[in-house]
This record gives structure tokens, C-alpha cells and sequence, in this order.
């Protein structure tokens, strides 16, 4: 009686446990992944190398006036994004020019390649659907399974850089731009079961596969400093992915096969404004840099701003040539 008593608790334990964890639903998860690569991207664009011949601050160094009126970069990176089972990740890689125009200005050209791989094991989670009115008793329980996709973000972009001094803050570093990416989410599906409710036991697919384009605004503000070798660059910014989407879905089932997106039922969440913050490292000699700032707040910030997401880890690195 006891042990019959002592597996009911644990059982019980178990099933609360999967409930607190898991509280988000299928779809809710699957909008906040790629949402969440779009924000380490944006976190790592390339706007805040120093161009050799310049100083910290953006200023042409007095023996360098007439070389060097190009510099290009190249940035390397990997980001990982979890929850529960669910995975997003891979390889982040960008390309950058730029041109000093002036004492004062310089602009910067970039573009940036970001493959993932979509993955999950065995997920517990509500099933709801959002995106299309559906036959089933909804949200329910389910357990989903055979994730095996793939995410791309692509993308290219324009930025303008000045330096400015007020008298209530330090010399910094403004940049403002504008990009176009595209993301496409393949073969994003996973099989359900419907586990509790009076539809226990359906199964089918749900399938979020889906290209989203944008173009997105920006602006941010860096603060450059100099010590021997090293520069450092606490920097911030805002970028706004124009326009809003809606989130797509597919759904299959015992005699239904259905499509649809949020944005039909008066709902466009898919593009999330971000605000990232960073702190550039780079050893001058080198010509090598590695933003640690992002890489920390990244990881303290997009579980708060995301809801569900467990973890999210980004590192990146930079070179100018």
C-alpha cells in the first residue's frame, strides 16, 4: 500500500512538474524560436568595428589621412536556442565594408548568412492553434515528435556612423541604417497526439514551415575607448522589423488538412521589436574583435523577453582585414 501510495506521488510530482515546464504551447514556442535568432542577429551585426587608421572614437588618426579609406570584416558566430527539447541552432556569418566619407562619417555595408538546424525530442506541451479554426476540442495536451527542420536568415543592410558630443554625456558613436532579411523556417513540422480531452488519442502533423521578409529600421549609440593595444565598445540598439507578420501553421488530421496564418484572424506577432546590448572587445594588433557583451546579456535577456525559451547562447567574433 505505501509503494502504491509513494508511485502515485511521484507520479503525480512528475505530471505538475511537465505542467509548470511546459506551460507554453507548441505554437507559442515555435513563433519565439526563430523570433529569438532574429534578436542575435541583430545583437551582432557588424556596426561597431573600428576601421584601421581611425582612433577609438571614430576620428582620422593624423598620419593616416591619406590610407586606408576602406576596411573590410568578416564575422563569425554560433548561437544555440532551447526550450525543453525544442533546439534552434547553428552557424551566424556576416560580411562587411566600410567607407570613411569624411573626418566625421563613415558607411558601412553588410550582409550576413545565418543557417540552423531545427531539432526536438520527445515534447510535452498544449497543442493550440491559432492561425485557423480547427476541428478539435483545442487547446489540449499533446506529445510532439520529429522535428527535423531548418532555419535561414538572410539578409543585407546599409548603416551610416557619426560621432557627436553633448555636454551631459561622454564622446560616442551613433549609427543608423536599414536592412532587409528574409527568414525561412523548412520543413518546421513535428507529429502530434492528443493526450487529454475529448480528443484523445488524434494524431497528425503541425507544421510552421514559412518565409517571413522584412525590412527593419535602426539606430543604436556606442561609446569607443582606448587602453594601449585594446579598444572597448559598450554599445546598444533598436531595430524595428517592418511589417509585423502573421504567424503561419499548417494542421493535419482524421479528415482535415488546414493552412492558414494569424494574420487572417486579426493577429500579427511574428517580428518582435529588440533592443540589444553589447560590449565590444577588440585587440588592435590582432585586428580581432569579440563582443562579450552581447554574448552575456543575450543569454540573461531573450528568456525574459521570449517567455519559454530556456536558454540562448551566442558567441561571436570579428576581424578586420
Amino acid at each position: 500500500m505505501r509503494n502504491d501510495k509513494f508511485l502515485a506521488l511521484m507520479t503525480a510530482i512528475v505530471l505538475l512538474s511537465r505542467a509548470a515546464n511546459a506551460a507554453e504551447s507548441i505554437e507559442f514556442i515555435a513563433e519565439h524560436l526563430p523570433e529569438v535568432a532574429m534578436d542575435n542577429r541583430y545583437a551582432s551585426l557588424p556596426l561597431w568595428m573600428p576601421c584601421e587608421g581611425q582612433t577609438a572614437d571614430g576620428a582620422v588618426r593624423s598620419d593616416d589621412r591619406d590610407g586606408h579609406e576602406a576596411c573590410i570584416g568578416a564575422n563569425a558566430g554560433y548561437a544555440r536556442t532551447q526550450s525543453g527539447t525544442l533546439s534552434l541552432d547553428g552557424p551566424m556569418i556576416a560580411l562587411s565594408a566600410g567607407w570613411r566619407l569624411n573626418d566625421a562619417f563613415r558607411l558601412t555595408a553588410f550582409a550576413f548568412f545565418d543557417d540552423f538546424g531545427l531539432a526536438s525530442g520527445i515534447e510535452h506541451r498544449p497543442l493550440e492553434v491559432t492561425f485557423a479554426a480547427v476541428p478539435l476540442a483545442l487547446p489540449a495536451e499533446g506529445e510532439f515528435t520529429g522535428l527535423d527542420g531548418t532555419g535561414r536568415d538572410v539578409g543585407l543592410g546599409l548603416a551610416l556612423n557619426g560621432s557627436a558630443h553633448w555636454h551631459w554625456l561622454p564622446r560616442f558613436e551613433w549609427s543608423t541604417g536599414v536592412l532587409w532579411q528574409q527568414v525561412t523556417l523548412s520543413h518546421y513540422q513535428l507529429d502530434y497526439r492528443l493526450l487529454e480531452g475529448p480528443d484523445a488519442g488524434t494524431t497528425g502533423t503541425v507544421d510552421y514551415s514559412a518565409t517571413y521578409t522584412h525590412f527593419a529600421p535602426f539606430l543604436g549609440a556606442g561609446w569607443p575607448r582606448e587602453h594601449g593595444a585594446w579598444t572597448y565598445v559598450p554599445h546598444f540598439q533598436v531595430v524595428m522589423p517592418l511589417p509585423r507578420r502573421g504567424f503561419e501553421g499548417r494542421i493535419t488530421g482524421p479528415g482535415f488538412d488546414i493552412a492558414g496564418s494569424t494574420a487572417d484572424r486579426g493577429n500579427t506577432p511574428f517580428g518582435d521589436p529588440s533592443l540589444t546590448f553589447g560590449f565590444n572587445v577588440t585587440y588592435v594588433p590582432w585586428h580581432l574583435t569579440i563582443d562579450l557583451g552581447s554574448t552575456i546579456t543575450q543569454a540573461l535577456l531573450e528568456s525574459k523577453i521570449h517567455e519559454g525559451v530556456n536558454r540562448n547562447l551566442m558567441l561571436v567574433a570579428s576581424w578586420e582585414f
